[in-house]
Protein backbone atom coordinates (compact mmCIF):
# COMPACT_ATOMS: atom_id res chain seq x y z
CA UNK A 1 0.00 0.00 0.00
CA UNK A 2 1.07 3.55 -0.75
CA UNK A 3 0.21 6.11 1.92
CA UNK A 4 0.70 9.58 0.49
CA UNK A 5 1.85 12.42 2.73
CA UNK A 6 -0.51 15.28 1.94
CA UNK A 7 1.88 17.79 3.45
CA UNK A 8 4.05 17.34 0.35
CA UNK A 9 3.23 19.15 -2.89
CA UNK A 10 1.61 17.47 -5.88
CA UNK A 11 2.21 18.23 -9.56
CA UNK A 12 -0.47 18.66 -12.23
CA UNK A 13 0.62 18.82 -15.85
CA UNK A 14 -1.42 20.83 -18.35
CA UNK A 15 -2.80 23.11 -15.63
CA UNK A 16 -4.92 25.20 -18.03
CA UNK A 17 -6.73 22.13 -19.38
CA UNK A 18 -10.43 21.32 -19.02
CA UNK A 19 -9.88 18.34 -16.70
CA UNK A 20 -6.93 19.90 -14.87
CA UNK A 21 -8.98 22.95 -13.85
CA UNK A 22 -11.39 20.96 -11.70
CA UNK A 23 -8.60 18.75 -10.41
CA UNK A 24 -6.56 21.74 -9.27
CA UNK A 25 -9.62 23.26 -7.60
CA UNK A 26 -10.26 20.06 -5.64
CA UNK A 27 -6.62 19.73 -4.61
CA UNK A 28 -6.54 23.33 -3.43
CA UNK A 29 -9.83 22.84 -1.58
CA UNK A 30 -8.17 19.92 0.24
CA UNK A 31 -5.42 22.30 1.35
CA UNK A 32 -2.66 20.82 -0.77
CA UNK A 33 0.25 22.64 -2.34
CA UNK A 34 -0.08 22.30 -6.10
CA UNK A 35 2.67 22.64 -8.69
CA UNK A 36 0.94 23.26 -12.01
CA UNK A 37 2.70 23.22 -15.36
CA UNK A 38 1.82 25.51 -18.26
CA UNK A 39 3.45 26.11 -21.62
CA UNK A 40 3.92 29.84 -21.09
CA UNK A 41 4.06 31.83 -17.87
CA UNK A 42 4.27 35.23 -19.56
CA UNK A 43 0.54 35.54 -20.28
CA UNK A 44 -0.51 36.24 -16.69
CA UNK A 45 -4.03 37.34 -17.68
CA UNK A 46 -4.70 33.89 -19.15
CA UNK A 47 -3.56 32.25 -15.92
CA UNK A 48 -5.25 34.59 -13.47
CA UNK A 49 -8.28 32.33 -12.97
CA UNK A 50 -5.95 29.65 -11.55
CA UNK A 51 -4.42 32.10 -9.10
CA UNK A 52 -7.96 33.17 -8.17
CA UNK A 53 -8.79 29.55 -7.32
CA UNK A 54 -5.84 29.47 -4.95
CA UNK A 55 -6.87 32.76 -3.33
CA UNK A 56 -10.28 31.28 -2.54
CA UNK A 57 -8.96 28.04 -1.02
CA UNK A 58 -6.73 26.82 1.81
CA UNK A 59 -4.22 25.34 -0.64
CA UNK A 60 -1.29 26.95 -2.41
CA UNK A 61 -0.56 27.12 -6.11
CA UNK A 62 2.72 27.61 -7.90
CA UNK A 63 2.92 27.52 -11.69
CA UNK A 64 5.93 26.32 -13.67
CA UNK A 65 6.74 26.53 -17.37
CA UNK A 66 7.12 23.14 -19.05
CA UNK A 67 6.88 21.71 -22.54
CA UNK A 68 5.74 18.16 -23.30
CA UNK A 69 8.39 17.89 -26.00
CA UNK A 70 11.28 19.26 -23.95
CA UNK A 71 13.33 16.79 -21.92
CA UNK A 72 13.95 17.99 -18.36
CA UNK A 73 11.37 20.77 -18.44
CA UNK A 74 9.20 19.10 -15.77
CA UNK A 75 12.01 18.60 -13.25
CA UNK A 76 11.51 21.89 -11.39
CA UNK A 77 7.76 21.36 -11.02
CA UNK A 78 8.21 17.77 -9.83
CA UNK A 79 10.77 18.65 -7.15
CA UNK A 80 9.53 17.67 -3.70
CA UNK A 81 6.21 16.30 -4.96
CA UNK A 82 4.66 13.10 -3.59
CA UNK A 83 2.14 12.68 -6.43
CA UNK A 84 2.30 13.57 -10.12
CA UNK A 85 -0.96 13.93 -12.07
CA UNK A 86 -0.23 13.78 -15.78
CA UNK A 87 -3.31 15.24 -17.47
CA UNK A 88 -1.64 17.08 -20.37
CA UNK A 89 -2.28 15.49 -23.77
CA UNK A 90 -3.77 16.83 -27.01
CA UNK A 91 -7.48 16.16 -27.61
CA UNK A 92 -8.75 17.58 -30.88
CA UNK A 93 -10.50 16.31 -34.00
CA UNK A 94 -8.95 19.02 -36.19
CA UNK A 95 -5.65 17.39 -37.06
CA UNK A 96 -3.48 18.03 -40.10
CA UNK A 97 -0.70 15.59 -39.22
CA UNK A 98 -1.64 12.89 -36.67
CA UNK A 99 1.99 11.97 -36.03
CA UNK A 100 2.97 15.52 -35.12
CA UNK A 101 -0.28 16.83 -33.65
CA UNK A 102 -1.37 13.83 -31.57
CA UNK A 103 1.09 10.97 -31.30
CA UNK A 104 4.33 12.86 -30.73
CA UNK A 105 3.11 15.10 -27.86
CA UNK A 106 1.17 12.24 -26.22
CA UNK A 107 4.02 9.74 -26.38
CA UNK A 108 7.02 12.02 -25.85
CA UNK A 109 5.12 14.02 -23.23
CA UNK A 110 4.47 10.87 -21.23
CA UNK A 111 8.13 9.90 -21.49
CA UNK A 112 9.36 13.32 -20.42
CA UNK A 113 7.02 13.53 -17.43
CA UNK A 114 7.91 10.03 -16.25
CA UNK A 115 11.62 10.67 -16.74
CA UNK A 116 11.19 13.66 -14.42
CA UNK A 117 9.50 11.30 -11.96
CA UNK A 118 12.48 8.96 -12.23
CA UNK A 119 14.76 11.82 -11.23
CA UNK A 120 12.54 12.88 -8.32
CA UNK A 121 12.96 10.63 -5.30
CA UNK A 122 9.98 12.12 -3.44
CA UNK A 123 7.37 10.89 -5.95
CA UNK A 124 5.48 7.81 -4.74
CA UNK A 125 2.53 7.69 -7.13
CA UNK A 126 1.73 8.84 -10.65
CA UNK A 127 -1.89 9.25 -11.75
CA UNK A 128 -2.11 9.19 -15.53
CA UNK A 129 -5.13 10.60 -17.34
CA UNK A 130 -5.55 8.07 -20.12
CA UNK A 131 -8.89 7.45 -21.83
CA UNK A 132 -11.43 4.81 -22.75
CA UNK A 133 -9.89 5.47 -26.17
CA UNK A 134 -6.98 3.32 -24.97
CA UNK A 135 -9.51 0.53 -24.36
CA UNK A 136 -11.41 0.69 -27.66
CA UNK A 137 -11.31 2.49 -30.99
CA UNK A 138 -14.84 1.87 -32.27
CA UNK A 139 -18.11 0.59 -30.84
CA UNK A 140 -17.95 -2.44 -33.11
CA UNK A 141 -14.91 -3.58 -31.09
CA UNK A 142 -17.34 -4.72 -28.40
CA UNK A 143 -18.98 -7.15 -30.80
CA UNK A 144 -15.81 -8.21 -32.60
CA UNK A 145 -14.06 -9.03 -29.31
CA UNK A 146 -17.08 -10.88 -27.96
CA UNK A 147 -17.47 -8.57 -24.98
CA UNK A 148 -20.53 -7.53 -22.99
CA UNK A 149 -18.80 -4.33 -21.79
CA UNK A 150 -15.49 -2.50 -22.00
CA UNK A 151 -13.55 -2.91 -18.77
CA UNK A 152 -10.00 -2.40 -17.50
CA UNK A 153 -8.73 -5.67 -18.97
CA UNK A 154 -9.39 -4.54 -22.55
CA UNK A 155 -6.86 -2.75 -24.75
CA UNK A 156 -7.40 -0.92 -28.01
CA UNK A 157 -5.91 -3.06 -30.78
CA UNK A 158 -7.69 -1.63 -33.83
CA UNK A 159 -6.73 2.06 -33.96
CA UNK A 160 -3.81 3.20 -36.11
CA UNK A 161 -2.35 6.43 -37.44
CA UNK A 162 -4.87 6.59 -40.29
CA UNK A 163 -7.96 5.43 -38.36
CA UNK A 164 -8.90 6.88 -34.97
CA UNK A 165 -5.50 8.53 -34.54
CA UNK A 166 -6.50 10.08 -31.20
CA UNK A 167 -7.32 6.64 -29.83
CA UNK A 168 -4.03 5.38 -31.19
CA UNK A 169 -2.13 8.19 -29.45
CA UNK A 170 -3.78 7.46 -26.10
CA UNK A 171 -3.08 3.74 -26.43
CA UNK A 172 0.59 4.29 -27.25
CA UNK A 173 1.01 6.79 -24.41
CA UNK A 174 -0.60 4.56 -21.78
CA UNK A 175 1.34 1.49 -22.89
CA UNK A 176 4.54 3.52 -22.69
CA UNK A 177 3.64 4.63 -19.17
CA UNK A 178 3.16 1.04 -18.04
CA UNK A 179 6.41 -0.01 -19.72
CA UNK A 180 8.37 2.71 -17.92
CA UNK A 181 6.62 1.92 -14.63
CA UNK A 182 7.56 -1.74 -14.89
CA UNK A 183 11.29 -0.95 -15.03
CA UNK A 184 11.32 0.26 -11.40
CA UNK A 185 9.74 -0.30 -7.97
CA UNK A 186 9.89 3.11 -6.25
CA UNK A 187 6.75 4.75 -7.64
CA UNK A 188 3.35 3.33 -8.45
CA UNK A 189 1.25 4.07 -11.52
CA UNK A 190 -2.54 4.38 -11.34
CA UNK A 191 -4.43 5.11 -14.57
CA UNK A 192 -7.87 6.66 -15.02
CA UNK A 193 -9.63 5.88 -18.30
CA UNK A 194 -12.54 8.31 -18.71
CA UNK A 195 -15.17 8.09 -21.42
CA UNK A 196 -16.35 11.32 -23.10
CA UNK A 197 -15.88 14.11 -20.55
CA UNK A 198 -18.74 16.60 -20.29
CA UNK A 199 -19.81 19.23 -17.76
CA UNK A 200 -19.08 22.88 -17.00
CA UNK A 201 -15.53 24.16 -17.13
CA UNK A 202 -13.76 26.04 -14.38
CA UNK A 203 -13.95 28.91 -16.86
CA UNK A 204 -16.70 29.34 -19.43
CA UNK A 205 -14.39 30.01 -22.37
CA UNK A 206 -12.37 26.82 -22.01
CA UNK A 207 -11.60 24.95 -25.20
CA UNK A 208 -12.05 21.23 -25.74
CA UNK A 209 -13.90 18.89 -28.06
CA UNK A 210 -16.56 18.63 -25.34
CA UNK A 211 -17.28 22.37 -25.59
CA UNK A 212 -17.45 22.12 -29.38
CA UNK A 213 -19.92 19.23 -29.17
CA UNK A 214 -22.34 20.88 -26.76
CA UNK A 215 -22.23 24.13 -28.73
CA UNK A 216 -23.22 22.22 -31.87
CA UNK A 217 -26.08 20.57 -29.99
CA UNK A 218 -27.48 23.98 -29.08
CA UNK A 219 -26.59 26.38 -31.89
CA UNK A 220 -28.57 24.68 -34.63
CA UNK A 221 -25.66 22.82 -36.25
CA UNK A 222 -27.34 19.49 -35.42
CA UNK A 223 -30.97 20.60 -35.57
CA UNK A 224 -31.76 18.25 -38.47
CA UNK A 225 -30.77 15.29 -36.32
CA UNK A 226 -27.89 13.28 -34.91
CA UNK A 227 -26.45 9.85 -35.69
CA UNK A 228 -27.30 6.85 -33.53
CA UNK A 229 -23.82 6.88 -32.01
CA UNK A 230 -23.73 5.30 -28.53
CA UNK A 231 -20.94 6.45 -26.21
CA UNK A 232 -19.92 6.69 -22.59
CA UNK A 233 -20.13 9.98 -20.68
CA UNK A 234 -18.59 11.18 -17.43
CA UNK A 235 -18.91 14.51 -15.65
CA UNK A 236 -15.64 16.47 -15.51
CA UNK A 237 -16.24 17.08 -11.79
CA UNK A 238 -16.60 13.35 -11.17
CA UNK A 239 -13.41 12.78 -13.13
CA UNK A 240 -11.60 15.19 -10.80
CA UNK A 241 -12.86 13.15 -7.83
CA UNK A 242 -11.59 10.00 -9.51
CA UNK A 243 -8.12 11.53 -9.80
CA UNK A 244 -8.11 12.40 -6.11
CA UNK A 245 -9.22 8.92 -5.13
CA UNK A 246 -6.66 7.33 -7.46
CA UNK A 247 -3.93 9.39 -5.82
CA UNK A 248 -4.82 9.08 -2.15
CA UNK A 249 -6.58 5.72 -1.80
CA UNK A 250 -3.77 3.48 -0.54
CA UNK A 251 -5.18 0.35 -2.21
CA UNK A 252 -5.70 1.97 -5.62
CA UNK A 253 -3.85 0.22 -8.41
CA UNK A 254 -4.04 -0.53 -12.11
CA UNK A 255 -6.54 0.99 -14.51
CA UNK A 256 -10.00 2.43 -13.80
CA UNK A 257 -12.82 2.92 -16.29
CA UNK A 258 -14.33 6.27 -15.26
CA UNK A 259 -17.71 6.50 -16.96
CA UNK A 260 -21.01 7.52 -15.43
CA UNK A 261 -23.42 6.60 -18.21
CA UNK A 262 -23.93 4.59 -21.35
CA UNK A 263 -25.41 7.33 -23.51
CA UNK A 264 -25.57 8.62 -27.12
CA UNK A 265 -25.70 11.91 -28.99
CA UNK A 266 -29.49 11.79 -28.78
CA UNK A 267 -29.38 11.08 -25.04
CA UNK A 268 -27.20 14.18 -24.57
CA UNK A 269 -29.74 16.30 -26.45
CA UNK A 270 -32.75 14.76 -24.71
CA UNK A 271 -31.27 15.60 -21.32
CA UNK A 272 -31.45 19.28 -22.31
CA UNK A 273 -34.95 19.37 -23.80
CA UNK A 274 -37.05 19.87 -20.63
CA UNK A 275 -35.13 23.00 -19.62
CA UNK A 276 -33.88 24.39 -22.92
CA UNK A 277 -35.92 22.79 -25.69
CA UNK A 278 -38.32 25.68 -26.20
CA UNK A 279 -35.58 28.25 -26.81
CA UNK A 280 -32.78 26.36 -28.55
CA UNK A 281 -32.63 24.34 -31.76
CA UNK A 282 -31.78 21.03 -30.11
CA UNK A 283 -31.83 17.90 -32.29
CA UNK A 284 -35.05 15.91 -31.94
CA UNK A 285 -34.50 12.95 -34.24
CA UNK A 286 -31.98 10.28 -35.08
CA UNK A 287 -30.69 10.26 -38.65
CA UNK A 288 -30.58 7.01 -40.65
CA UNK A 289 -27.13 5.47 -40.86
CA UNK A 290 -27.03 5.50 -44.67
CA UNK A 291 -27.58 9.27 -44.70
CA UNK A 292 -24.91 9.89 -42.08
CA UNK A 293 -22.50 7.65 -44.04
CA UNK A 294 -23.12 9.63 -47.24
CA UNK A 295 -22.89 13.07 -45.64
CA UNK A 296 -20.07 12.50 -43.13
CA UNK A 297 -17.06 13.57 -45.25
CA UNK A 298 -18.86 16.75 -46.31
CA UNK A 299 -20.12 17.66 -42.84
CA UNK A 300 -16.82 17.19 -41.01
CA UNK A 301 -13.51 16.23 -42.60
CA UNK A 302 -12.50 14.49 -39.36
CA UNK A 303 -15.53 12.21 -39.59
CA UNK A 304 -14.69 9.38 -41.97
CA UNK A 305 -17.02 6.82 -43.45
CA UNK A 306 -15.03 4.10 -41.72
CA UNK A 307 -15.85 5.75 -38.38
CA UNK A 308 -19.54 5.87 -39.27
CA UNK A 309 -19.53 2.24 -40.38
CA UNK A 310 -17.85 1.02 -37.20
CA UNK A 311 -19.71 3.13 -34.63
CA UNK A 312 -23.19 4.19 -35.68
CA UNK A 313 -25.79 1.66 -34.63
CA UNK A 314 -23.43 -0.40 -32.50
CA UNK A 315 -23.94 -0.36 -28.72
CA UNK A 316 -21.42 0.97 -26.21
CA UNK A 317 -21.26 -0.40 -22.68
CA UNK A 318 -18.69 0.60 -20.07
CA UNK A 319 -18.10 -1.34 -16.85
CA UNK A 320 -17.41 1.18 -14.08
CA UNK A 321 -17.79 -1.25 -11.17
CA UNK A 322 -14.11 -1.27 -10.26
CA UNK A 323 -14.16 2.53 -9.85
CA UNK A 324 -17.24 2.32 -7.62
CA UNK A 325 -15.84 -0.56 -5.57
CA UNK A 326 -12.25 0.60 -5.11
CA UNK A 327 -12.38 4.39 -5.51
CA UNK A 328 -15.81 4.96 -4.01
CA UNK A 329 -17.06 6.72 -7.13
CA UNK A 330 -20.58 8.14 -7.15
CA UNK A 331 -21.57 9.51 -10.53
CA UNK A 332 -23.79 12.52 -11.22
CA UNK A 333 -26.87 12.11 -13.37
CA UNK A 334 -26.56 12.79 -17.08
CA UNK A 335 -29.23 15.49 -16.72
CA UNK A 336 -27.18 17.37 -14.10
CA UNK A 337 -24.03 17.17 -16.19
CA UNK A 338 -25.64 18.36 -19.42
CA UNK A 339 -27.82 21.08 -17.93
CA UNK A 340 -25.00 22.57 -15.85
CA UNK A 341 -22.76 22.52 -18.93
CA UNK A 342 -25.31 24.06 -21.29
CA UNK A 343 -26.38 26.69 -18.76
CA UNK A 344 -22.77 27.82 -18.46
CA UNK A 345 -22.50 28.31 -22.22
CA UNK A 346 -25.81 30.19 -22.34
CA UNK A 347 -24.74 32.48 -19.50
CA UNK A 348 -21.42 33.22 -21.22
CA UNK A 349 -23.09 33.93 -24.57
CA UNK A 350 -21.35 31.04 -26.30
CA UNK A 351 -24.76 29.63 -27.31
CA UNK A 352 -27.61 31.91 -28.36
CA UNK A 353 -31.35 31.25 -28.17
CA UNK A 354 -33.07 30.98 -31.54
Amino acid sequence: MFNIDKSQPVMVTGATGYVAGWLIKRLLDEGLAVHGTVRHLANKARLQYLYDLAEQSPGQLQLFEADLLKEGSFDAAAAGCAVVFHTASPFTSQVSDPALDLIKPALEGTRNVLRAVERTASVKRVVLTSSCAAIYADNIDLKEKGLSAFDESVWNTTANISHQAYSYSKTLAEREAWALHDTQQRWQLVVVNPSLVMGPGIKADATSESFNLIKQLGDGTMKVGVPNWPLGVVDVRDLAEAHLAAAFTPEARGRYVISGHDASFMALAEALVPRFGDKFALPRRTLPKWLVWLAAPFADKALTRAMISRNVGYPWHGDNRKSVRELGMQYRSLEETMNDFFAQLVASGAVQAR
